[in-house]
């Protein structure tokens, strides 16, 4: 039987994350199949996974290809219909929650994606309601707003509200969450896969607009909810991760924004909201974030 969902997760130095999800995955099921691409761990992780999930096909690159590099091997190898890609440090649901089933079996958050999915041929891609993981479980994602032409700020509506109900209506949305997004492969054969230019943050926000480009709709759909630890991988405050925030909205701006407003982007983003965040951190010592953030301008400036 081919299966109707691949699942697929990336693995960096990060099993223990990678184990727990897949706890919490319907690997029976034979109506899904489960892919983990093992992005060149400093240890065989994907050997490990491997043994313990018999039923999960495993990937290992040799080479560490980022985030749309791993999950572009994930897609080659996927037989699915559709094609789920979550962060490894995600849970499909919380230990002291209950399993819920669809009336044909499959898991309710799952069929809630594909119905969504379903309901449109124009929807391409869906994401679920993200919730944190931590503390009472406030909401992350319940959609994000646009970003704005110049400073490129938006944010996630919903972020840190703890969830009443107050956002259980589906609505299209500009960008997909890369924590969990669900896509229809027909939509990937038309609009193309993920940019590997990124390597690492903002790789689905211009995916998101390439598939929108491509003609297709991006909708948040809240009776699927998937609960996220958030940054396991590289930290909140990380060198590496002020590295590609830094250069990544640029090059998101260099892809995507019409001129003029291209240049009033690189103007912001470089000699306001640059210069901001190295005397920022330089008054609290943190000169590594200030070296990364100079690294990613001018690595973004030599392009």
């Amino acid at each position: 039987m081919m299966p109707i969902i691949s699942i697929i997760t990336i693995n960096y130095n990060g099993l223990k994350d990678t184990c727990e999800l897949m706890d919490t995955l319907p690997l029976d099921d034979t109506s899904i199949e489960v892919i983990v691409v093992d992005n060149a761990s400093r240890e065989d992780e994907a050997t490990v996974i491997q043994q313990r999930y018999p039923q999960v096909k495993v990937i290992r690159s040799n080479v560490n290809l980022g985030f749309a590099g791993g999950n572009n091997l994930g897609i080659e190898a996927a037989s699915g219909k559709y094609l789920y890609f979550i962060n490894n440090d995600t849970l499909l649901y919380l230990q002291d929650e209950p399993i819920k089933k669809s009336k044909h079996g499959m898991q309710a958050d799952l069929k809630a994606l594909v119905d969504r999915l379903d309901y449109d041929p124009q929807i391409g891609m869906v994401c679920p309601k993200i919730r944190f993981a931590w503390g009472q479980h406030p909401i992350q994602y319940a959609g994000f707003t646009p970003l704005s032409r110049v400073t490129l700020r938006n944010h996630a509506i919903g972020f840190n509200e703890l969830d009443y109900g107050q956002y259980d209506t589906a609505h299209p949305t500009p960008y997909a969450h890369g924590a969990a997004m669900m896509v229809r492969r027909e939509v990937i054969e038309k609009a193309g896969m993920m940019p590997t230019c990124f390597f690492l943050y903002y790789e689905e926000l211009d995916w998101s607009m390439m598939i929108q480009r491509a003609g297709y709709t991006v909708w948040y759909e809240p009776a699927s909810t998937i609960y996220h630890k958030e940054s396991q991988t590289t930290g909140q405050e990380s060198p590496l991760r002020t590295y590609y925030i830094t250069r990544n909205r640029l090059l998101l701006v260099k892809r995507n924004s019409p001129l003029p407003w291209r240049y009033l982007s690189y103007l912001y983003l470089i000699f306001v909201a640059g210069t901001k965040a190295i005397l920022k951190d330089l008054s609290k010592r943190r000169f590594d974030l200030a070296k990364a953030t100079l690294r990613g301008l001018w690595h973004f400036i030599k392009l």
